[in-house]
């Protein structure tokens, strides 16, 4: 059956190419960005012409993460026009790159409110409809990060992706007796396919991060992207995040993967989430809660 799909952050990257994905795989997808008849008024022209191409049902819609009343506003339009949400993906997120502490306390905030808050937002707006369903599915687009094995000049994105995903986690269990299912994408590095370092940003301290240039760091930021280039394999398909998306999607409710690892650089995420997963789990099982671990099917 055709489910009706809204994703944040799809005009480029993973984004872009789960949104094209799922609506090729024929589900109804709302591929959200901000400024869709300004700045990204070619993507949404893009959409357009996707679908008319390939027969299927992509839009775009104006959605900034960042504002409350315009996430209303797109959850409204999509209730209006389907009656329905059945699946929520989280994608929408940015990346900076330089040392931590050339970073404002104000670019600490505001990529935790990009990578972080706006999926409260979301999720405010979204989950009344999906438990009045009493069915649905979230998916958490995290970093291999939060587990696996991380260079440095990345602390900011870093951390704001582990916020995240532990509140998917505590999500999961806090929806699964209203029947609404998760699972957590798990991407490892991709330094082709998306536009993560392309359009990352830099410290708003200039003179601070000269300072680490000057000193016993000078010319770090580059050699850690070059290490990065160097263990990303060349055929890392960025493509592969997306089909693994429209796989958790197809999949049967209830049978769904809590975690999808999509590593090239194989960084040890897998077995770090493995643990930790065990452990969190290992707990609700001690104290009585077990079937919090499993979405209940609603009568």
């Amino acid at each position: 059956m055709s489910k009706v799909v809204l994703i944040t952050g799809a005009s480029s990257g993973f984004g872009r190419l789960t949104a094209e994905a799922i609506a090729k795989a024929g589900h109804v997808v709302y591929g959200s960005m901000r400024h869709t008849t300004t700045r990204n008024a070619p993507v949404a022209e893009e959409m357009t012409k996707f679908s008319q191409t390939n027969h299927v049902d992509l839009r775009a819609l104006e959605l900034d993460v960042q504002n409350q009343d315009s996430v209303d506003a797109a959850v409204a339009r999509m209730i209006a026009e389907q009656g329905r949400i059945d699946v929520l993906i989280h994608n929408a997120g940015h990346m900076v790159f330089g040392p931590a502490e050339a970073f404002t306390p104000e670019q600490y905030a505001e990529l935790y409110d990009v990578n972080v808050l706006s999926t409260q937002r979301v999720n405010r707006a979204v989950l009344p409809h999906m438990r009045r369903q009493a069915k649905g599915l979230l998916v958490w687009v995290s970093s291999s990060s939060s587990a696996g094995g991380t260079p440095p000049y990345l602390a900011p994105y870093f951390a704001a992706k582990a916020a995240m995903d532990a509140i998917a986690v505590q999500y999961a269990r806090e929806l699964s007796r209203w029947g609404i299912e998760t699972s957590i994408i798990v991407p490892g590095a991709f330094t082709s396919g998306t536009n993560h370092f392309a359009r990352s940003g830099r410290p708003a301290d200039a003179g601070r991060a000269a300072e680490y240039e000057a000193g016993p760091y000078s010319g770090f930021g580059e050699q850690i992207q070059q290490a990065f280039t160097a263990i990303v394999p060349p055929d890392a398909d960025a493509g592969a995040v997306a089909e693994a998306i429209v796989d958790v999607v197809d999949t049967p409710f209830g049978k769904r993967p809590f975690r999808v690892h999509i590593d090239p650089t194989q960084d040890g995420a897998d077995v770090g989430f493995t643990v930790l997963d065990r452990v969190r789990a290992e707990m609700l099982h001690r104290v009585g809660f077990s079937d919090l671990l499993k979405p209940r099917t609603q009568a």
